[in-house]
């Protein structure tokens, strides 16, 4: 490796406003192995805990205890080392340097756990020693607003660290064959993880498909360690490379010397989903997949959920429907609604309602579009999707694009058809062409957001479609909801590939 790091070639795509070559960003990051992803977010994150915790502690103090004093502000703050080091029990700071899709949702549990058990020992502390008294009242204030504000804070930095080039990391695919190009095509449609894509490494590579010929071919295996080092890689991924079995091993227990992360795509991979946990056998570590069904409080739990959130929104979110629906009336001729049948649980067709959208004669246009199909050029037409439909309206661009038009849907469960969060529902003419353990997506209730919908939307294919369906009803869990819900609304306000 003589090359100079300035000719190394074409650029990558980073995010989609913005081209960044490898040379560039090295330029840009400085010297190598300094300042990457896990010095900046894990600095970062301890700043938002410790400023939302003391400002959580003065509103406590000032609106239900005595008031603001020295004293009180100087014994909160020898307290906070502490909260960092417990913090850092519960994994708050080392997620996002090993995990791309890490974001505040997944830390729910973990702050409201790190905050609950905090005001208590503080509390304790605090009567034990006597140096503070504090009221039942200003423990429980604190409590609920530092969990919020410890939340936004996570929130707040990470959209600040997004923005900087130290946060992206240079990443090498080991695998050019179709699951290494699959990797590479869903790293390059979501810039928010912070990859930047360096190329392959495979000694017998696949043809590339036509939006992956940008990403270069590196070399061989055998080179690993000398590319790690000359483009600053700081994650490689594993995706099923044509080496033997032992020379992966190989290569892997070589890396694990070189201060990147290495992430492995599983066999199988198809059903193993985020809530699969390990076991072992005498060291050899099993993947347990959990029963495809749910039991009866598991329904209630997500039924009372839907009910609870779907209620409180229509009742928040009625002048806003109304002034939709008021915008649609006066945009093009046509009705509010657009109604369609959809398949549902248990293989029920129910009637789904949206905003209209398109114009009122679009169902019987479908042929004159179907050629723009974005999904025809990856073999897979069987969801209609085009990214500039001739059909919609003017004022309908704006509800896809933030998913307004899907508000209605909330009657839906309300009634009971959807939920809040499940399968995507099919219209009846897509869910013909779901067979065999695709039928399984249906054991729960097609919902309004999901897996789908937050790992890509649209510019998913429909088999992929089937398999995040799969994975998501094999799996389900309440937090796994939860989580969902909220990483929702940061893709909505992205808005893309809502088409």
């Amino acid at each position: 490796m003589n090359a100079d790091r300035s000719a190394i070639a074409a650029p990558l795509v980073l995010d989609e406003a913005e081209p960044l070559s490898v040379a560039k960003l090295l330029e840009e990051r400085g010297p190598t192995g300094v300042r990457r992803r896990g010095w900046v977010i894990r600095r970062a994150l301890a700043a938002a805990d410790v400023v939302g915790l003391a400002l959580a502690f003065i509103l406590a103090e000032a609106l239900i205890g005595g008031g603001v004093t020295a004293g009180n502000m100087l014994l909160f703050a020898a307290t906070l080392p502490g909260w960092i080091v417990v913090a850092k029990l519960y994994g708050l700071y080392d997620n996002d340097e090993e995990r791309t899709d890490h974001s505040t949702a997944d830390e729910f549990v973990g702050v409201f756990h790190l905050v609950t058990i905090g005001a208590w020992i503080l509390y304790a502390g605090a009567w034990l020693t006597d140096l503070w008294s504090p009221q039942l009242t200003e423990l429980v204030f604190f409590w609920g607003v530092g969990i919020g504000l410890v939340i936004a804070g996570r929130a707040s930095a990470r959209t600040v660290c997004r923005q900087t080039v130290s946060y992206k990391q240079n990443t090498i695919i080991v695998g050019a064959g179709d699951v290494g190009q699959l990797v590479a095509r869903k790293l390059l449609k979501h810039p928010e993880y912070g990859i930047n894509l360096v190329g392959f490494v495979d000694a017998e590579p696949k043809e590339q498909r036509h939006d992956l010929a940008h990403l270069t071919l590196l070399g061989r295996t055998e080179d690993m360690a000398d590319l790690v080092r000359f483009h600053d890689v700081e994650r490689v991924v594993i995706a099923f490379s044509n080496e033997s079995h032992v020379e992966l091993l190989t290569l892997i227990r070589s890396l694990k010397s070189l201060p990147v992360q290495i992430d492995i795509v599983p066999r199988l991979f198809e059903i193993v989903g985020p809530g699969v946990e390990i076991h072992t056998i005498e060291g050899l570590p099993l993947v347990g997949l959990p029963q495809l069904k749910l039991s009866r409080s598991s329904r209630l739990l997500k039924r009372t959920l839907d009910l609870a959130l779907s209620g409180a929104a229509l009742v928040v979110l009625a002048p806003l429907l109304g002034l939709v629906a008021l915008k649609i009336k006066l945009d093009s001729p046509g009705p509010v609604f657009f109604r369609q049948l959809r398949m549902g649980f248990g293989d029920k067709p129910f009637k789904m309602f949206k905003f209209r959208t398109m114009v009122a004669d679009a169902d019987t246009r479908r042929e004159e579009v179907a050629h723009l199909n974005m999904h025809v050029s990856n073999g897979d037409a069987r969801m209609l999707k085009v990214a500039d439909d001739p059909r919609i309206t003017r004022f309908g661009k704006t509800l896809r694009r933030f998913s307004i038009d899907e508000l209605p849907q909330l009657i839906n469960v309300l009634l009971g058809d959807m939920s809040l969060v499940g399968p995507r529902p099919l219209p009846l003419d897509e869910d013909e062409l779901v067979e065999d353990w695709g039928r399984h997506r249906l054991t729960l209730k097609p919902g309004m957001t999901g897996l789908w919908q937050v790992s890509g939307r649209s510019s998913i294919p429909f088999g992929e479609m089937l398999n995040l369906d799969y994975i998501y009803v094999s799996g389900w869990s309440l937090w796994g909801d939860l989580r969902l819900i909220a990483r929702t609304i940061p893709a909505v306000f992205r808005g893309r590939q809502a088409y």
